[in-house]
């Protein structure tokens, strides 16, 4: 422990606010009218706009004012795959798909949209930037499959060939200006390359990190950020560029393609795309203001509003957490419960319906006595050490179940039933007398529940239900202080949606960075870990998060790729044991930090 008195010539900021982390960070914003995709845009992320689209050949504007859509003047003909550049109030259309693939070019004024003078060559799908009196027009398809690397300038009249690309590719994505573009992405195949333009010839240039096409792009050419797209199957991943590399960010909230893109690479918006089913979402990416106060490693601060003495390093568990291999299951499984610590961890049930149990020393699981039913999608007081747990709720291999169990460290025992009959719910608390159980599915149709049960060792009681109802999610933490991320909530629905119980009410809060299903995870309600799980497409994760409390951060994968693996443990040290990867798995895989944060006191 470090005292104040020992930090010699340290200087010491007197804030009234914490200082911020300079991370870009995705939000919601008002959502499209219509869902739409393959559209043109343009603007800022308080001025943008999105003519045309699909489905069907469509000649819809709509206007941003940085919190909702406003319909504004129609294209005066309804295209899709049409590229956008300039304004919200000075803005192109250039080409697309009618069909077939037109050189149609149209301006607009704020209120209407004037056929100009068509592209030399008619596409559809390409890559555009700049404004409308100096556009730049590169790649596209030209035909069905066919690519082109074609570039073309207006000047706000006329179009004049420029130097084309070094790779034909269409479902590519521009940022920048006519004499110092961008070109991103495209296919095919799909592809990460990266091109600069710089008034006369276009330049390879470092590659993305992730091939793809269909995604948004916007920025100049020394400061850009792409976002989203198909590398095969969606993504949400985004990347920034400063000129010389490129870095993966904070994942878009919904992963989608052919989504429209504004603004620059600090204050972006995108909106609506397709998953499949196609999206009206809008999201906004933003860094701190500029007169925020930015944390800097080793920063040490007196907050005067809560008389703190505060300091910033490295989290423990965030950038220095590992994944190894540990003991295998006795039995493979998925969908079961996990309780415990790393070196007295819990599993039992699974999915299809076991009533074998097991526990974890810390190198080797060893079979103990079973469930009275077996069962699969349970969870219980999760954050619960091996020698006293609870669990409630499940499916037996057919239909719910309201049966409920308690663990005494070396049986199970049925005790009192759950009011809502259920499966696919999770839970926290800390014992077989004290616990919460909520979501999950119910009878008959399996349809999505947002109630909340408590446990008081005797008897259950409805508590406050989630905002959000959802099944097969993760949650963990105290009756207190409780966490449930990431859920179905039906068809279609798969969310990033995170919630936190204070004991009273639940409260959205800062959603996952990657959307998800029948994830692991343990922890605390100020901090923990969530593995794995499933989201179609693309499928098996194997993407871990770190929660500390008010947000949620992308740490080391977990080793395999795979959904309902069963967790106990903390943010620090915890065991992810068994799981899917379409065939049950027996491997154990042991997460650990050895990193460590000073305390500073005042004494």
């Amino acid at each position: 422990m470090a005292k104040l008195k020992d930090i010699k010539g340290s200087a010491i900021q007197y804030l009234a606010e914490d200082p911020v982390e300079y991370v870009g960070t995705w939000a919601s914003g008002g959502a499209l009218p219509t869902a739409n995709k393959g559209f043109a845009s343009a603007g800022t992320q308080t001025a943008a706009i999105a003519a045309g689209g699909d489905p069907g050949f469509i000649a819809s504007t709509f206007e941003y004012d940085g919190s909702s859509w406003t319909a504004g003047g129609d294209l005066n003909d309804g295209k899709r795959e049409n590229a956008g550049a300039g304004t919200q109030t000075a803005a192109l259309s250039m080409g697309g798909d009618l069909p077939p693939y037109t050189g149609q070019t149209e301006e607009y004024n704020g209120s209407s949209w004037s056929e100009q003078n068509d592209l030399t060559t008619a596409r559809g799908a390409a890559a555009g930037m700049g404004t409308q009196t100096a556009g730049l027009l590169a790649g596209g398809i030209i035909a069905p499959g066919a690519a082109s690397n074609a570039t073309e300038e207006y000047d706000g009249t006329n179009w004049t060939s420029g130097g084309n690309l070094n790779t034909a590719r269409f479902l590519t994505r521009g940022a920048g200006t006519q004499t110092a573009g961008l070109v991103t992405g495209g296919t095919p195949p799909t592809t990460a390359n990266v091109e600069s333009y710089n008034g006369t010839a276009f330049t390879e240039i470092t590659d993305l990190n992730t091939a793809r096409d269909s995604h948004g792009s916007c920025g100049i050419q020394t400061s850009a950020l792409v976002f989203g797209g198909t590398t095969g199957s969606v993504t949400g991943v985004t990347e920034s560029w400063n000129g010389t590399s490129w870095t993966e960010v904070n994942d878009l909230s919904t992963a989608r393609k052919d989504l429209g893109n504004a603004g620059t690479s600090t204050q972006a918006l995108t909106f609506g795309g397709i998953i499949p089913p196609l999206q009206s979402v809008t999201e906004e990416w933003s860094f701190p203001p500029s007169t925020s106060t930015i944390l800097q490693e080793g920063q040490l601060w007196f907050n005067s509003t809560s008389s703190a003495l505060k300091g910033y390093g490295t989290a423990a568990g965030i950038p220095a957490g590992t994944w190894a291999s540990g003991g295998a299951l006795n039995t493979s499984r998925r969908s079961g419960f996990g309780a415990g610590t790393l070196s007295a961890g819990l599993v039992t049930g699974s999915k299809p319906a076991t009533v074998n149990t097991e526990l974890y020393d810390g190198s080797s699981w060893t079979e103990v006595n079973n469930l009275n039913t077996g069962r699969g999608d349970i969870f219980g007081s999760s954050n619960s050490p091996n020698g006293t747990s609870i669990i409630a709720g499940g499916t037996p291999g057919s239909g719910y179940v309201n049966n409920v169990e308690s663990w005494n460290g070396t049986s199970w025992t049925e005790t009192t039933e759950i009011n809502t009959t259920r499966a696919g719910n999770t839970g926290a608390g800390t014992s077989s007398t004290e616990a919460l159980i909520f979501g999950g599915q119910t009878p008959p149709s399996g349809a999505a529940t947002a109630v909340t049960e408590q446990w008081n060792g005797s008897s259950w009681t409805e508590v406050a239900d989630l905002n959000t109802g959802g099944y097969s999610s993760q949650g963990f933490g105290l009756i207190s202080n409780a966490i449930m991320s990431a859920r179905d909530a039906g068809p279609g629905s798969v969310s990033n949606v995170n919630e936190v119980y204070d004991g009273t009410s639940w409260t959205e809060v800062a959603d996952l960075n990657t959307s998800r299903y029948n994830q692991g995870g343990a922890g605390t309600g100020s901090s923990g870990l969530i593995v794995g799980g499933y989201f179609n497409p693309p499928g098996n994760l194997n993407n871990t998060e770190a929660w500390n409390g008010s947000a949620w951060t992308e740490v080391n994968d977990i080793a395999t790729a795979k959904y309902g693996t069963q967790s106990g443990g903390s943010a620090t040290a915890q065991f992810a044991a068994g799981g899917s990867t379409g065939t049950l798995q027996s491997a154990t895989e042991e997460w650990t930090v050895t990193a460590a944060v000073a305390t500073v006191t005042t004494s």
